[in-house]
């Protein structure tokens, strides 16, 4: 027995609920190819994606701690990877495109540069009157155009539902919001996506002692959570306590998610994706009080760890690094490899420079960097 293209979309008929994205009514790629006997055309995205040399990069880009810091800490990569498993797990409870999600999930964070926010600022600020810098729109820039795969056609050739769900901020994208395309799945990894960084920032803040239980003492999500886990171990170690708490609070948000999700959908009587469309607001989103709760998470993380002055330390260092490298290539751009230089006919100078130095790794950065400055390291 062969599991085929067409046996995964008669699931999707079956299986799916009837305002869900189904592979078999895709509007298509830009340029058109072939359907694969195999795979669905969001399974194929997924799988470009993965295969893709910015995906690859993911792995020594930061998330908030830089590569060097230690082992243990999330990459780019990992929370990518984590924010896929949170939104593919709520997809299936939601009967949406679990596939599509995946994808939407595996691609949202290409666009990132090197140093986590770091370098969405430094890049911000040196593009400023050149066109701007903003990850989301540089994610959609990699996949159709950048990535060199494929002698057909520039960048990866995706759905056209993949690239509207990278569409994050549509204010970059359109002029009126009524023109965005909207889906389910879109909406759902958006969310997905500050349950993994907002509970494994938690994670690795305590990890790295930047930030105590004590701390969090006030904070709904996490004495809810803690109480429940004290109760459940009377004796148990400081460590499973921490990682216990925090999986049980990406439980809670992911359930009201679910929960509060279907309630909205049958509130709004969305029973096709035209429903979605005319409702102009989003239908996934968590309940009132989880709402405030996350928040209070939220303001938490950003007043005691991202505002933590050795995270302020790292982020200064990442800037100094990206400013230091842009001036050093536009005050000689023939310091660039050829490949890179080649662009600059096309897109000017400043362009060029900021797509090659958001496409570089954290450890990519430093070792440019002393190539540049320090007199007795080989060029």
């Amino acid at each position: 027995m062969k599991v085929t293209r067409l046996s995964y979309q008669n699931q999707e008929a079956d299986n799916l609920a009837s305002y869900a994205i189904k592979s078999s009514e895709t509007r298509g790629r830009v340029f058109p190819e072939k359907e694969h006997e195999l795979r669905t055309p969001f399974q194929r995205d997924r799988d470009r994606i993965i295969h893709s040399t910015a995906f690859r990069r993911l792995q020594y880009k930061t998330q908030v701690f830089v590569n060097h810091e230690g082992d243990h800490y999330r990459t780019r990569l990992t929370h990518t990877l984590e924010t896929a498993q949170i939104a593919r797990s709520i997809a299936r409870a939601l009967c949406l495109n679990e596939d599509l999600v995946e994808t939407i999930a595996l691609a949202h964070d290409l666009g990132h540069g090197p140093f986590g926010h770091a370098g969405q600022w430094a890049l911000e600020e040196l593009m400023k009157d050149y066109g701007g810098f903003e990850h989301n729109v540089h994610c959609l820039r990699i996949v159709e155009k950048l990535e060199d795969s494929y002698p057909e056609f520039p960048g990866l050739n995706l759905t056209f539902e993949t690239r509207e769900g990278l569409k994050k901020h549509p204010e970059h994208f359109y002029r009126n919001k009524s023109d965005r395309f909207r889906s389910l799945e879109a909406e759902l990894v958006d969310i997905a996506d500050e349950i993994a960084y907002n509970s494994h920032d938690l994670d690795d803040g305590l990890r790295a002692e930047l930030l105590n239980e004590g701390q969090l003492a006030g904070i709904a999500l996490w004495d809810h959570s803690l109480r429940y886990i004290q109760k459940k171990y009377k004796t148990i170690s400081s460590s499973h306590r921490k990682r216990l708490t925090i999986r049980l609070i990406i439980n809670r948000l992911s359930t009201d998610l679910i929960e509060t999700t279907a309630a909205n959908l049958k509130k709004a009587g969305i029973e096709t994706l035209t429903d979605l469309q005319k409702l102009g607001k989003p239908v996934v989103g968590f309940s009132d009080g989880m709402r405030r709760d996350h928040l209070q998470l939220k303001k938490f993380l950003n007043q005691n760890l991202y505002q933590h002055y050795r995270v302020v330390r790292m982020t200064g260092k990442g800037q100094r690094f990206i400013k230091a490298l842009f001036q050093v290539y536009l005050e000689k751009p023939g310091q660039l490899p050829p490949e890179v230089l080649a662009r600059s006919k096309k897109e000017g100078a400043h362009r060029m420079i900021c797509d090659h130095i958001a496409g570089m790794t954290d450890r990519s950065v430093l070792d440019e960097y002393r190539r540049f400055f320090e007199p007795y390291e080989r060029v």
